[in-house]
Protein backbone atom coordinates (compact mmCIF):
# COMPACT_ATOMS: atom_id res chain seq x y z
CA UNK A 1 0.00 0.00 0.00
CA UNK A 2 1.61 3.24 -1.18
CA UNK A 3 -0.90 5.54 0.53
CA UNK A 4 -1.03 5.59 4.32
CA UNK A 5 -4.20 5.75 6.38
CA UNK A 6 -5.24 7.57 9.53
CA UNK A 7 -7.99 5.77 11.48
CA UNK A 8 -9.34 6.95 14.83
CA UNK A 9 -11.20 5.04 17.52
CA UNK A 10 -13.69 7.04 19.59
CA UNK A 11 -16.23 6.64 22.38
CA UNK A 12 -16.82 7.24 26.06
CA UNK A 13 -14.53 5.69 28.66
CA UNK A 14 -15.35 2.00 29.09
CA UNK A 15 -16.80 1.58 25.59
CA UNK A 16 -14.20 -1.03 24.58
CA UNK A 17 -12.32 1.03 21.99
CA UNK A 18 -8.89 0.38 23.52
CA UNK A 19 -9.43 -3.38 23.28
CA UNK A 20 -10.62 -3.03 19.70
CA UNK A 21 -7.75 -0.82 18.57
CA UNK A 22 -5.24 -3.38 19.85
CA UNK A 23 -7.06 -6.22 18.07
CA UNK A 24 -7.16 -4.18 14.85
CA UNK A 25 -3.45 -3.41 15.07
CA UNK A 26 -2.64 -7.09 15.56
CA UNK A 27 -4.83 -8.06 12.61
CA UNK A 28 -3.23 -5.52 10.27
CA UNK A 29 0.31 -6.41 11.35
CA UNK A 30 -0.41 -10.08 10.65
CA UNK A 31 -1.55 -9.01 7.18
CA UNK A 32 1.85 -7.38 6.61
CA UNK A 33 0.90 -3.72 7.05
CA UNK A 34 3.19 -1.26 8.81
CA UNK A 35 1.04 -0.09 11.73
CA UNK A 36 1.51 2.75 14.22
CA UNK A 37 -0.59 2.47 17.38
CA UNK A 38 -0.94 5.80 19.18
CA UNK A 39 -3.28 7.83 21.38
CA UNK A 40 -4.50 11.29 22.37
CA UNK A 41 -3.65 12.70 24.75
CA UNK A 42 -0.32 11.13 25.56
CA UNK A 43 1.60 10.08 22.47
CA UNK A 44 5.32 9.61 22.98
CA UNK A 45 7.36 12.58 24.15
CA UNK A 46 5.69 15.86 25.07
CA UNK A 47 2.25 14.29 24.81
CA UNK A 48 2.96 12.03 27.79
CA UNK A 49 3.53 15.04 30.01
CA UNK A 50 0.39 16.78 28.74
CA UNK A 51 -1.63 13.62 29.42
CA UNK A 52 -0.42 13.55 33.02
CA UNK A 53 -1.66 17.12 33.54
CA UNK A 54 -5.00 16.51 31.83
CA UNK A 55 -5.89 13.32 33.65
CA UNK A 56 -4.27 13.64 37.04
CA UNK A 57 -3.78 17.31 37.95
CA UNK A 58 -5.54 17.74 41.30
CA UNK A 59 -6.13 21.49 41.12
CA UNK A 60 -8.73 23.51 39.27
CA UNK A 61 -8.57 23.27 35.47
CA UNK A 62 -10.84 25.72 33.66
CA UNK A 63 -12.93 24.35 30.79
CA UNK A 64 -11.15 26.54 28.24
CA UNK A 65 -7.74 25.57 29.59
CA UNK A 66 -8.70 21.90 29.33
CA UNK A 67 -9.67 22.39 25.68
CA UNK A 68 -6.42 24.16 24.81
CA UNK A 69 -4.30 21.49 26.51
CA UNK A 70 -5.97 18.80 24.42
CA UNK A 71 -5.46 20.91 21.29
CA UNK A 72 -1.78 21.50 22.10
CA UNK A 73 -1.27 17.76 22.48
CA UNK A 74 -3.08 17.21 19.17
CA UNK A 75 -0.92 19.67 17.22
CA UNK A 76 2.25 18.04 18.52
CA UNK A 77 0.89 14.58 17.77
CA UNK A 78 -0.20 15.36 14.21
CA UNK A 79 3.04 17.13 13.27
CA UNK A 80 5.53 14.72 14.83
CA UNK A 81 3.85 11.31 14.62
CA UNK A 82 0.71 11.05 12.47
CA UNK A 83 1.58 12.98 9.31
CA UNK A 84 5.13 11.58 8.93
CA UNK A 85 3.81 8.02 9.37
CA UNK A 86 0.90 8.39 6.93
CA UNK A 87 3.13 10.10 4.37
CA UNK A 88 5.48 7.10 4.65
CA UNK A 89 2.61 4.75 3.75
CA UNK A 90 1.88 3.46 7.25
CA UNK A 91 -1.51 2.83 8.85
CA UNK A 92 -1.94 4.98 11.96
CA UNK A 93 -4.52 3.76 14.48
CA UNK A 94 -5.26 6.43 17.09
CA UNK A 95 -7.13 6.05 20.39
CA UNK A 96 -9.08 9.38 20.46
CA UNK A 97 -8.64 12.46 18.28
CA UNK A 98 -10.64 15.55 17.20
CA UNK A 99 -14.07 14.08 17.93
CA UNK A 100 -13.21 13.54 21.60
CA UNK A 101 -12.72 17.28 22.03
CA UNK A 102 -16.04 18.03 20.32
CA UNK A 103 -17.89 15.38 22.35
CA UNK A 104 -16.25 15.98 25.73
CA UNK A 105 -15.42 19.69 25.78
CA UNK A 106 -18.15 20.78 23.35
CA UNK A 107 -21.22 18.71 24.15
CA UNK A 108 -20.05 17.59 27.61
CA UNK A 109 -18.60 20.82 29.02
CA UNK A 110 -20.80 23.17 27.00
CA UNK A 111 -17.99 24.91 25.12
CA UNK A 112 -18.76 26.53 21.75
CA UNK A 113 -18.74 23.63 19.28
CA UNK A 114 -18.19 25.81 16.21
CA UNK A 115 -15.12 27.31 17.87
CA UNK A 116 -13.82 23.87 18.83
CA UNK A 117 -14.21 22.66 15.24
CA UNK A 118 -12.21 25.67 14.00
CA UNK A 119 -9.51 25.13 16.64
CA UNK A 120 -9.35 21.43 15.76
CA UNK A 121 -8.65 22.36 12.16
CA UNK A 122 -5.87 24.72 13.26
CA UNK A 123 -4.37 22.03 15.50
CA UNK A 124 -4.45 19.42 12.72
CA UNK A 125 -3.57 21.75 9.85
CA UNK A 126 -6.98 20.93 8.29
CA UNK A 127 -6.35 17.20 8.29
CA UNK A 128 -9.13 14.77 9.24
CA UNK A 129 -8.99 10.98 9.71
CA UNK A 130 -9.77 8.73 6.76
CA UNK A 131 -12.11 6.77 9.04
CA UNK A 132 -13.45 7.27 12.56
CA UNK A 133 -15.11 4.42 14.44
CA UNK A 134 -17.34 5.35 17.37
CA UNK A 135 -18.07 2.62 19.90
CA UNK A 136 -21.49 3.41 21.32
CA UNK A 137 -22.81 2.01 24.59
CA UNK A 138 -25.21 3.15 27.31
CA UNK A 139 -23.64 5.30 30.02
CA UNK A 140 -24.47 2.97 32.92
CA UNK A 141 -22.60 0.08 31.29
CA UNK A 142 -19.61 2.20 30.29
CA UNK A 143 -19.25 3.67 33.78
CA UNK A 144 -19.47 0.25 35.41
CA UNK A 145 -16.66 -0.98 33.15
CA UNK A 146 -14.40 1.88 34.24
CA UNK A 147 -14.57 0.72 37.87
CA UNK A 148 -14.05 2.62 41.09
CA UNK A 149 -10.61 4.08 40.36
CA UNK A 150 -11.32 6.97 38.00
CA UNK A 151 -9.08 9.73 36.64
CA UNK A 152 -10.18 13.38 36.48
CA UNK A 153 -12.10 12.98 33.23
CA UNK A 154 -13.72 9.66 34.19
CA UNK A 155 -15.08 11.23 37.40
CA UNK A 156 -17.34 13.73 35.59
CA UNK A 157 -20.64 11.96 36.33
CA UNK A 158 -23.65 10.42 34.54
CA UNK A 159 -25.16 13.66 33.21
CA UNK A 160 -21.84 14.65 31.65
CA UNK A 161 -21.38 11.29 29.94
CA UNK A 162 -24.93 11.27 28.60
CA UNK A 163 -24.06 14.57 26.90
CA UNK A 164 -20.84 13.06 25.57
CA UNK A 165 -22.68 10.08 24.12
CA UNK A 166 -25.22 12.39 22.47
CA UNK A 167 -22.32 14.39 21.08
CA UNK A 168 -20.71 11.41 19.41
CA UNK A 169 -24.00 10.38 17.81
CA UNK A 170 -24.53 13.93 16.52
CA UNK A 171 -21.03 13.98 15.02
CA UNK A 172 -21.78 10.71 13.23
CA UNK A 173 -25.01 12.17 11.80
CA UNK A 174 -23.12 15.21 10.52
CA UNK A 175 -20.26 13.24 8.90
CA UNK A 176 -21.65 9.82 7.93
CA UNK A 177 -18.96 9.16 5.33
CA UNK A 178 -16.11 9.50 7.83
CA UNK A 179 -17.72 8.50 11.14
CA UNK A 180 -19.22 5.05 11.62
CA UNK A 181 -21.00 3.94 14.80
CA UNK A 182 -20.75 0.40 16.16
CA UNK A 183 -22.84 -1.15 18.94
CA UNK A 184 -20.35 -1.72 21.73
CA UNK A 185 -22.77 -3.89 23.72
CA UNK A 186 -22.03 -6.80 21.37
CA UNK A 187 -19.31 -9.38 22.03
CA UNK A 188 -15.65 -8.48 21.52
CA UNK A 189 -15.48 -10.90 18.59
CA UNK A 190 -18.56 -9.45 16.87
CA UNK A 191 -17.31 -5.89 17.26
CA UNK A 192 -13.85 -6.85 15.99
CA UNK A 193 -15.39 -8.36 12.84
CA UNK A 194 -17.27 -5.11 12.20
CA UNK A 195 -14.11 -3.05 12.76
CA UNK A 196 -12.13 -5.16 10.30
CA UNK A 197 -14.90 -4.91 7.70
CA UNK A 198 -14.74 -1.11 7.91
CA UNK A 199 -10.94 -1.02 7.73
CA UNK A 200 -10.79 -3.51 4.84
CA UNK A 201 -13.01 -1.18 2.82
CA UNK A 202 -10.09 1.29 2.82
CA UNK A 203 -6.92 -0.82 2.56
Amino acid sequence: MSKGLFITFEGADGCGKTTQIKLAAEYLKNKGYDVILTREPGAKGLGEQLREILLNYDGIVSDRCESFLFLADRAQHIDTIVVPAVDAGKIVLCDRHIDSTVAYQGYGRGQDIEQINKLNMIATNNRKPDLTIVFDIDVETSMSRVGSEKDRMESSGTEFFNKVRHGYLEIAKQEPQRVRVLDSAKSIEEIHESVIKLINSLV
